[in-house]
């Protein structure tokens, strides 16, 4: 297992309690394929540098984990058909 960084923007149309539900969902799918996170920061709603998706503002989150190499395509798959998930970026962490 390799460290990585994971940092995602949820739409501001999602809810505080709908918030917690994503980043709850994201973690899951991180423990189920046999994965470790080992801090969430919330960073909260801020604005966009442009607008993605018609949207201006976002609710920034950065996950570190620890995730199986064999894991990662699928994790990408589904934040990028997740429909509150408007942008992420993975970075594996040089230890």
């Amino acid at each position: 297992m390799r460290n990585y960084e994971l940092s995602f923007i949820v739409s501001p149309e999602v809810e505080e309690e709908a918030l917690e539900d994503t980043v709850d969902a994201v973690k899951q799918f991180v423990v189920a394929g046999g994965g470790q996170v080992t801090n969430t920061d919330i960073w909260g709603r801020r604005r966009l540098a442009y607008p993605i998706r018609k949207h201006t503002e976002g609710y920034y989150v950065v996950l570190q984990a620890q995730i199986p190499l064999e894991v990662l395509p699928e994790l990408e798959r589904n934040l990028k058909l997740s429909e509150d998930v408007i942008r992420y970026l993975l970075v594996r962490l040089d230890t």
